[in-house]
């Protein structure tokens, strides 16, 4: 029903830039937030960037001023990051909170993930 496809994760020296794009299909859906949420090896996911369909954004405070989300497309996210740190290091998870157009309960929906290694 709703499907998230990202792309753009690689492998960058510390100092470096990563562009990450996430691309919806979510037909017959209404997709209110999407964000980017990253998780490390023995860690637990965390936000990194909200924008609403409105265009306001959030960001955590270890990447303010550093990264950028923006959203051109009602269903399509990026995620531009700049001085990467290897602090960074993590699998990038593209999400979108979306609804059934004739409904009122709004879900959460997860891409598959793209890994991000930022090397010291």
């Amino acid at each position: 029903q709703v499907q998230l496809v990202e792309s753009g994760g690689g492998l960058v020296q510390a100092g470096g830039s990563l562009n990450l794009s996430c691309v919806a299909s979510a037909t017959g859906f209404s997709i209110n937030t999407m964000g980017w949420y990253r998780q490390a090896p023995g860690k637990q996911r965390e936000l990194v960037a909200t924008i609403t369909a409105g265009g306001t954004t959030n960001y955590a405070d270890s990447v303010k001023g550093r990264f950028t989300i923006s959203r051109n497309n009602a269903k399509t996210v990026s995620l531009q990051m700049n001085s990467l740190k290897p602090e960074d290091t993590a699998v990038y998870y593209c999400n979108a909170r979306a609804r059934p157009q004739a409904l009122i309960v709004t879900r959460d929906y997860w891409g598959q993930g793209t890994q991000v290694s930022v090397s010291s």
